[in-house]
């Protein structure tokens, strides 16, 4: 019994951790005072914050291919040499750890209503705090300015990984780039939002 009440108590943040796992958070910042309407092309920064020493890894290549279409979806074209726009990746994997603290005595009337006042529980009936452990996986995604060498918009995704291998693969980093530029509002050559398809 002692056991079922503990797991009770862990499930509202437990609903947290799984709500990340299942849809990531996404933020965005941007530059209020670029001019999104000069920005018409667009490439990739060399190196990238996702390659390794020498050499392009099997992850960059998937955020390339996912964030191309994103960019060309909204009208961007691909130009190698005099690109507007410049675009950078940098993933970040990390342990973390929640600390539950148990919860408070007595536990309410409506749970415990039964006992009516008769009887209380033993010395001691109290749960110990709990620590969860989970790993989190962070994706940024910045758009600079070529010339300026300045950027001018962010978007980054925080999500829980329950697995890294799969982490890294085509099914789970395209539509998590698709989520990040759900937020980026602009088509090439206009200060007009982009819609998105849902």
């Amino acid at each position: 019994m002692r056991k079922i009440l503990q797991k009770i108590c862990l499930l509202p943040l437990l609903a947290i951790l799984v709500g990340c796992a299942s849809g990531p958070n996404i933020r965005s910042d941007i530059d209020p005072q670029a001019d999104f309407a000069q920005y018409r092309s667009f490439a990739f920064a060399n190196p990238l914050g996702t390659d390794k020493a020498g050499y392009t890894t099997i992850l960059t290549e998937r955020l390339k291919a996912a964030t191309r279409l994103q960019m060309e979806q909204r009208g961007y074209v691909y130009d190698e040499q005099t690109p507007n726009l410049l675009v950078n990746f940098l993933t970040q994997i990390s342990n973390k750890s929640e600390y539950v603290p148990p919860p408070p005595m007595p536990w309410g009337a409506n749970y415990y209503g039964y006992r009516m006042g008769f009887y209380g529980p033993w010395a001691g009936y109290q749960f110990p705090p709990e620590v969860i452990q989970y790993t989190q996986g962070v994706l940024n995604i910045d758009l600079i300015d070529a010339k300026k060498k300045q950027m001018v918009w962010e978007g980054v995704a925080t999500t829980v990984i329950n697995d890294i291998e799969q982490a890294s693969s085509e099914a789970f980093i395209a539509p998590l780039v698709a989520d990040i530029f759900k937020r980026y509002p602009f088509v090439a050559g206009s200060q007009m939002q982009h819609q998105s398809k849902k």
